[in-house]
């Protein structure tokens, strides 16, 4: 993944039951192009990935918030100089699933939390505000979401979506 797991899943085992290493069932990740279309290979990727994992039925509901995870990281997160360069590519979608639940993680370059504003703390009082509809939606069809900055080498930041899974 690239990254410390256990530094990315920590805000996940808040308030959760611990997650056992032996449950972990799969995880796969993508890099992005800086380009609107990598939505549509976002989303083409999470249906693959989900119907690997038997997680068809979960489709809609997931690829919402994988389309607007990512919609967001290319919008808000990427430096001019990044969306018209050749550079690798800046966005990384991860999958990753557990017997319980799966996650959704995007990592993008800015270190700025997302929506501004918008916090998941105050989804009540932001559901009106001009941006940020696209993380009520994320709050609305996930079961949690969050976010982190990166540590170590990597600079940027980590926003998640937790769902939920029936054993």
């Amino acid at each position: 993944m690239g990254m410390n797991g256990s530094t990315m899943l920590e805000p996940l085992r808040q308030g959760l039951p611990p997650v056992d290493p032996t449950a972990v069932s799969g995880s796969a990740s993508c890099a992005l192009p800086a380009r609107y279309e990598a939505v549509r290979g976002a989303r083409s990727f999470t249906r693959s990935t989900l119907g690997q994992w038997g997680l068809d039925d979960r489709f809609d509901d997931v690829s919402l918030v994988v389309s607007e995870l990512v919609t967001n990281a290319l919008r808000h997160a990427l430096p001019e100089d990044v969306r018209s360069g050749e550079q690798e590519p800046p966005v990384r979608l991860h999958l990753m699933r557990w017997s319980t639940r799966l996650v959704c993680a995007v990592r993008d370059p800015s270190e700025d939390s997302p929506g501004g504003c918008f916090s998941p703390e105050k989804t009540d009082e932001n559901s009106d505000a001009e941006s940020g509809r696209g993380l009520f939606l994320v709050d609305s069809y996930s079961d949690s979401w969050g976010w982190h900055p990166l540590a170590g080498r990597l600079t940027g930041k980590v926003v998640w979506a937790l769902f939920l899974l029936q054993d």
